[in-house]
């Protein structure tokens, strides 16, 4: 099907021509609902995990922001390159097929660098994050068992951005919520035991994580090939060709370093804390994980406005694009900062679901304090970053990320230095995600998008010189 020459399908005009915020809302609650699932999935793993003990728990906080780098950069960052190509391609009435097998290429290779990374180099990673003795040697089995699969989260979230980017946010909503009522059973009888199932400990999780995304993987790559599908991907009599594995790579690749950046953080933010302890390790990383809970419920409205974004620019309706942008960044703050104070109000009541040692529970209070209030800023940085990738536009999102890392990095190395407590190093985290979430609005208020960034008088202003270009 040459969709240049179809009739425009009528998921690509919602994304043109409905109200932006009903449409975004409409689209973005099923999305919502998979990426709470799918964050459910590595909390279930997490609560079970506990139960072994607290150099257990010390063990998933070390591997946990790697195996995040890897799930944000396959769906967030090369996710979002992916779901950008077909967004503007369909938006521009362009065949895109040919994309979803450049994209399986793209998956595949980035799926077994990861596994190389992990396998050879975790001793020296974990070890360089603070991690030693039976922290250590736990967080080396589940890490190896993780990225020994690292292909089947890379297809998975590839698959899964392919669909997102015709503007279809229910079945990989669908295909997600049906993973997770498996793996919650699942899960618990791997690391465990039952019968003539053998505990397996820490690497139980893994297993079950990767047992998870084969069956999505499976069960998406059935639905593109069913009549359902918007798009008629093959796989056989496929001509690679490089313009398709640039489209994809220019948004990809410079959001993998946005992704690298945002996972630094939260590394160096671990080691940090390991000046401290384990208990502090354990805190932080437990607490923090409400952090990346974050990113899932964000991208929940993301995905659908990074479509909205992409089809609009593909299209030309560069002020369509823009207004919605801002309404995904109002919808994202307010969801995100009633989530952080309602955290630093009752830090507790997210802590004690994975453990009740008093020392990680001091720990992630004062994070969970000192962080929380300012989440709404790591709201709106996060999603104009996905907006931006629908618009082919993110060097600006990227520079917001890095001088994040900056501030995080900095401001914790000199709390240290000057003989500060824990809990500064985590007002330098809070700080770092104000610079974030203000970099990236006020790039984009000035025009990053059409090519040069200045301080617009109006929204108005804004507009003229958008439709200008």
């Amino acid at each position: 099907m040459n969709s240049s020459s179809s009739a425009m399908d009528p998921r690509t005009r919602l994304l043109l021509e409905a109200p932006i915020a009903p449409t975004l809302l409409r689209l973005a609650f099923p999305n919502v609902l998979v990426m709470l699932a799918q964050a459910g999935v590595g909390l279930v793993e997490t609560y079970f995990v506990g139960k072994l003990g607290g150099d257990a728990l010390a063990s998933m906080a070390l591997v946990f922001p790697v195996v995040m780098l890897m799930q944000m950069t396959s769906a967030g960052a090369m996710g979002g390159g992916i779901a950008s190509s077909i967004a503007r391609a369909l938006g521009a009435r362009r065949d895109a097929n040919a994309l979803v097998a450049h994209a399986l290429v793209i998956a595949l290779g980035f799926g077994l660098f990861f596994s190389a990374a992990l396998l050879l180099g975790g001793r020296w990673l974990y070890a360089a994050m603070g991690g030693s003795g039976a922290s250590l040697q736990g967080a080396l089995v589940y890490s190896n068992w993780v990225f020994a699969g690292a292909v089947l989260v890379w297809l998975f979230n590839s698959l899964a951005a392919v669909i997102r980017g015709t503007g279809n946010m229910a079945v990989p909503a669908n295909v997600t919520v049906a993973g997770v009522v498996i793996i919650i059973p699942l899960s618990p009888l791997l690391i465990f035991g039952w019968g003539p199932v053998p505990a397996m400990g820490i690497a139980g999780g893994a297993m079950a994580l990767l047992l998870y995304y084969l069956g999505g993987s499976l069960a998406l790559w059935w639905y593109l090939r069913s009549p359902r599908s918007l798009l008629k991907p093959r796989l056989s009599g496929v001509r690679l060709q490089w313009p398709l594995f640039r489209d994809i790579l220019r948004i990809g690749l410079l959001g993998a370093v946005s992704t690298l950046a945002t996972n630094l953080s939260i590394g160096i933010a671990t080691a940090l804390a390991g000046h401290f302890g384990p208990a502090a390790i354990a805190g932080y990383g437990t607490a923090a994980r409400l952090e990346y809970l974050l990113v899932p419920l964000v991208f929940g409205f993301g995905a659908p406005l990074l479509a909205m974004v992409g089809t609009c620019m593909g299209a030309g309706r560069k002020e369509r694009a823009m207004h919605a942008a801002w309404v995904g960044a109002l919808m994202a703050f307010v969801m995100t900062e009633a989530i952080g104070l309602a955290a630093a109000i009752f830090p507790h009541q997210w802590l004690l679901l994975f453990g009740s040692d008093p020392a990680m529970l001091e720990a992630g209070t004062q994070y969970l304090r000192a962080v929380g209030p300012l989440y709404g800023f790591f709201g709106v940085g996060l999603v104009l970053y996905f907006a931006s990738q629908g618009a082919g536009r993110l060097l600006w999102p990227v520079l917001g990320n890095l001088a994040r890392l900056v501030v995080a990095a900095v401001g914790g190395w000199l709390a240290l230095q000057w003989g500060g407590s824990l809990v500064h190093v985590f007002f330098a985290q809070g700080a770092a995600l104000l610079v974030y979430g203000v970099f990236i609005a006020s790039a984009i208020a000035g025009g990053a998008w059409f090519g040069r960034v200045g301080w617009p008088r109006s929204t108005a202003a804004l507009m003229r010189r958008a439709q200008a270009v």
